[in-house]
């Protein structure tokens, strides 16, 4: 059984509608494929009828952009209560704030470079949360940069004089809330060290205290000391080891099925959730 527990979709910053992402992972050969958009479950409804169409079982998530102590932690969520008000609450925060921070950021770019609010939304998915992504799109499309890893490489960068941080809740808060909500939270990529500052495995530690569930050990964005090192935690703390692609459709090279999660760690987190996995 191969199993992808992490892609996105246009309802936040892939650039495949959700049911065009379900149906790449039936054509990839995945037998189950999780959809966690940024701080949205706004794709679950087209992401389940693909799924039932295609015969590709779905795994509805998000993935929560926290910190701790500064640092950023990318928490997923699988199988979640999306009505749950605690939850629910956070992730409305996040999103406008994602929205305040791409309208500042692009009024100070505007101030150098000729791009505009309009050519921004241009990018966006119907309601889609707003993030740097599509401001890179807008960037590329306007010729002033090559591709969104240049424009994140450069004016997008969060030490580009352009660059406006956004709110978020604490990771310590969003693992209490996401296991509230009933989902089951495991750690995005924790070693992608190329990304910025990673967080010391005492914070895992207190994540897991908390109710963390697992560890994303296998991701492009690790190497193989990092798989192993995660691996061990894991191991040493009772938590779950997955692996998954990230996949953004065009917006990365990330590839469907290119890490993958085993049968017996969907199994744990499925008897955790409050949801079940949709299976056709």
């Amino acid at each position: 059984m191969t199993i992808d527990l992490h892609a996105h979709s246009s309802a936040s910053d892939g650039t495949q509608p959700p049911g065009e992402v379900v149906a790449a992972a039936a054509a990839a050969g995945l037998d189950v494929v999780a959809l966690t958009d940024h701080d949205t479950t706004a794709g679950w409804d087209e992401a389940v009828a693909a799924s039932l169409a295609t015969g590709t079982a779905l795994v509805r998530g998000v993935e929560i952009s926290c910190h701790s102590g500064g640092v950023s932690v990318h928490l997923l969520a699988y199988l979640h209560d999306p009505a749950a008000p605690g939850l629910r609450a956070a992730l409305d925060r996040s999103r406008a704030s994602r929205l305040h921070r791409a309208r500042a950021m692009v009024d100070r770019l505007s101030a150098d470079l000729p791009l505009t609010w309009d050519d921004v939304l241009e990018q966006v998915d119907g309601e889609a949360t707003v993030g740097r992504p599509h401001l890179a799109d807008a960037l590329v499309a306007k010729g002033l940069a090559r591709d969104r890893g240049h424009a994140f490489a450069t004016v997008l960068s969060t030490r580009s004089p352009y660059f406006v941080g956004h709110a978020a809740p604490d990771a310590v808060e969003a693992v209490r809330l996401v296991r509230e909500a009933g989902g089951v939270p495991v750690f995005a990529h924790p070693r992608a060290v190329l990304r910025g500052r990673v967080v010391p495995d005492a914070v895992v530690e207190e994540l897991a205290d908390a109710g963390l569930v697992g560890l994303e050990a296998h991701h492009r964005d690790h190497d193989a000391r990092a798989v192993r090192e995660l691996e061990d935690l894991a191991a040493a703390l009772g938590l779950v080891v997955t692996g998954s692609s990230d996949y953004h459709g065009a917006g990365k090279a990330n590839r469907l099925g290119e890490r993958t999660t085993s049968p017996a760690a969907l199994e744990a987190v499925e008897a955790l959730g409050a949801l079940e996995v949709v299976r056709p």
